[in-house]
């Protein structure tokens, strides 16, 4: 079963954090082992396979889930948010590749070394375009890996074309990105209101999403865009900087 992160109150990537085991409704605490004799004495109930574990409060009211988790549902029933969403559409990409671009002619395109950054406005593109001309923001965080994936350098290569239509997409290092605390999962944030997560496969498909309103999630959410929003690098100036395989 996955292990999904879901926040830590460290500066330093060390303990104390929580994850959820997907799937299953528990919570996985990571945090000190309890060595004094006195309070495993004061236990109760205790199984010889049970370990204990001390964690601040703040680790638990910040980010342990407050409701059930939702079901998964499939994407295309979310697509109207990126047209209904009333400031702020903002990602967060964290795989080394994604099926859905490896499936498509664009892709081939690219394999084939066509330049793909200036290609005419896709549905996707066109709306960003509409969006945005509205006064929203469309906005997204890709990290990549060093030296990055070929998926990463794909989109590395038609990022341009997204930020022509209005996106403003940047980059960081995984390695960076891991110093900072940031989810290992893939998401978008509404209007910093709505959560929505997608839910992978081991071959990089899209199985669905989750979608969530819950004030602890949204709010962990707001601190990881925060954050990598704040020490990423605009696309044009990483694509000078990142080492392709490609």
């Amino acid at each position: 079963m996955t292990l999904r992160f879901i926040g830590t109150t460290s500066d330093d990537g060390d303990c104390p954090t929580l994850y959820e085991v997907e799937g299953t409704g528990e919570i996985l605490v990571q945090g000190e082992r309890v060595t004094d004799p006195e309070h495993l004495a004061q236990l109760r109930d205790v199984k010889e396979s049970e370990t204990f574990v001390t964690v601040p409060r703040d680790l638990l009211t910040r980010f342990a889930p407050r409701a059930m988790t939702n079901a998964l549902i499939p994407f295309a029933e979310v697509a109207h948010m990126f047209a209904d969403f009333k400031h702020t559409a903002w990602r967060l990409e964290t795989r080394r590749g994604y099926a859905s671009d490896r499936k498509s002619r664009k892709w081939q395109r690219w394999q084939a070394g066509e330049g793909i950054a200036d290609e005419p406005f896709d549905a996707w593109r066109s709306n960003v375009r509409k969006q945005t001309e509205q006064g929203k923001r469309f906005e997204r965080v890709r990290l990549v890996d060093e030296p990055a994936t070929e998926g990463q350098a794909y989109l590395l290569a038609s990022g341009l074309g997204n930020v022509a239509a209005g996106e403003d997409i940047r980059n960081m290092t995984r390695a960076e990105a891991g110093r900072l605390g940031l989810p290992d999962w893939d998401f978008w944030l509404f209007d910093s209101r709505v959560l929505v997560r997608f839910v992978f496969d081991d071959e990089d498909n899209t199985l669905g999403v989750i979608v969530s309103e819950d004030p602890a999630e949204v709010l962990a959410a707001c601190q990881a865009r925060d954050s990598a929003w704040h020490c990423a690098t605009r696309t044009e100036e990483f694509q000078r900087q990142v080492r392709s395989p490609v």
